[in-house]
């Protein structure tokens, strides 16, 4: 059984119209923040949305309430429904798609191709109902009508929700090995490497010592004169 009530949303509403409850109790069963719940008492979140009476679907008792509205503290017990959704029957083969939207396809495969062209062609089947040979066919610009195509979202066009888009770029993405960093050579220094003085003391040239080189000339010229 799951540990948040039908339509919760429609449900904090109720309880904020027809209870005490504080906003951390309301939130703490539906699953919002406090402060959205304050802002539905506010009149500024959910507006437009009826409020589900959990009462009259067995989801909390009239005695859980009242408990609940003398000690702010107390957490509410959600009550296992007495309504059953019919269970979703999984989906085999591609998506059907209604003959007033086939025409649409082509335009939402081309938009697939090039706003998420990490999509595999399985993928691309699952959200709009098409053939792998369509998909080829519209990537390499061979379909008979590619002159005439345009790309169209495919939510937009009704052929996908915006949540199962979202869940396939998904799944592509953590698919998709990772793209290896580029070398981009060599970098300039930084500025304090460039602007630094050397503190290092200059080399030291040398001294001419007057008295050695006159002795080295004196010894030259004597051996000249032995020979």
């Amino acid at each position: 059984m799951s540990n948040t009530p039908l339509m919760p949303k429609a449900t904090a509403v109720w309880l904020v119209e027809n209870t005490a409850l504080t906003f951390e109790q309301i939130g703490d069963f539906c699953k919002l923040h406090p402060l959205e719940v304050k802002g539905i008492a506010d009149g500024e979140v959910a507006q437009g949305i009826k409020g589900l009476d959990p009462i009259s679907t067995g989801q909390l008792s009239r005695d859980e309430i009242s408990l609940a509205e003398k000690d702010g503290n107390r957490r509410l017990r959600l009550l296992e429904s007495k309504v059953r959704l019919p269970e979703k029957k999984t989906r085999k083969g591609p998506r059907y798609t209604p003959v007033s939207r086939r025409h649409d396809r082509p335009n939402a495969i081309l938009w697939l191709t090039r706003n998420h062209g990490e999509l595999k062609d399985a993928q691309i089947i699952r959200l709009v109902g098409t053939t792998k040979s369509t998909i080829q066919a519209i990537r390499e610009r061979t379909h008979w009508n590619s002159a005439q195509l345009q790309p169209m979202d495919p939510v937009t066009l009704g052929l996908c929700s915006q949540i199962e888009l979202d869940i396939e770029v998904q799944r592509a993405a953590k698919d998709r090995p990772a793209t290896p960093v580029e070398d981009k050579g060599a970098t300039l220094l930084p500025a304090d490497l460039t602007t630094r003085q050397d503190t290092a003391p200059p080399a030291r040239k040398e001294s001419l010592d007057l008295e050695t080189v006159f002795a080295k000339l004196g010894g030259s010229r004597k051996a000249e004169s032995d020979d």
